[in-house]
């Protein structure tokens, strides 16, 4: 693992997580486009009232945003690689610094390589940056209760279920309630992937 909180390129086994970049647009695509049906039902969507006035970005224009913003230290934007291909994407983002210092991740992976253990890595390996690297106190992660994929991911971390938020985000055409699960530093005193590792 790197001491520099940015750019960042994390590790453990085949899983690794690395900065987004440019020159995956072409993987990206395809492997956004293989999942579309599997992904649909938890993406992000403009509500109506902003269909007008927001255009939704191209790759080029995500990824050119999102590294603004990580150098502003207020997003992390990985590239999920599993065996040296990308399968997914998470985002360390909402980053408050100040007396705050709390964020949030979001994740998504490729149907053919789910279940293996990929994304608990990914969030646990993005989980200790925050904390030992980044000096973050607080991280959630917001999740569709219908999701249970998702559900499994932070189950299998031992996070905390803090709560529920209704209409959370505009998810798949409409306002979607989420259920909020949270970790704070002092939590996993030998770090989260740590302690992920000793209960596989």
């Amino acid at each position: 693992m790197t001491a520099s909180p940015w750019p960042a390129t994390l590790a453990h086994g085949e899983v690794t997580l690395r900065p987004l970049r440019q020159l995956d647009g072409r993987a990206w695509r395809e492997v956004r486009a293989r999942n579309a049906d599997w992904l649909r039902p938890w993406e992000a969507t403009l509500p109506p009232e902003a269909e007008s006035t927001e255009d939704i970005p191209t790759f080029a224009m995500m990824v050119r945003r999102l590294r603004r913003e990580a150098r502003q230290g207020r997003t992390l934007p990985f590239a999920i690689v599993y065996e040296g291909r990308l399968v997914g994407q998470l985002t360390l983002g909402g980053i408050a610094w100040g007396s705050l210092r709390a964020g949030y991740i979001g994740y998504w992976i490729d149907r053919e390589v789910a279940g293996r253990g990929i994304m608990p890595t990914a969030v646990a390996l993005a989980l200790d940056h925050a904390f030992d690297v980044m000096g973050l106190h607080r991280i959630e992660i917001n999740i569709r209760p219908e999701n249970a994929a998702s559900l499994r991911v932070v189950e299998k971390l031992g996070l905390r279920r803090e709560g529920e938020r209704r209409e959370y985000l505009h998810i798949d055409g409409a306002w979607r309630d989420h259920v909020v699960y949270a970790v704070y530093r002092d939590e996993f005193a030998g770090g989260v992937l740590a302690a992920y590792l000793s209960r596989s």
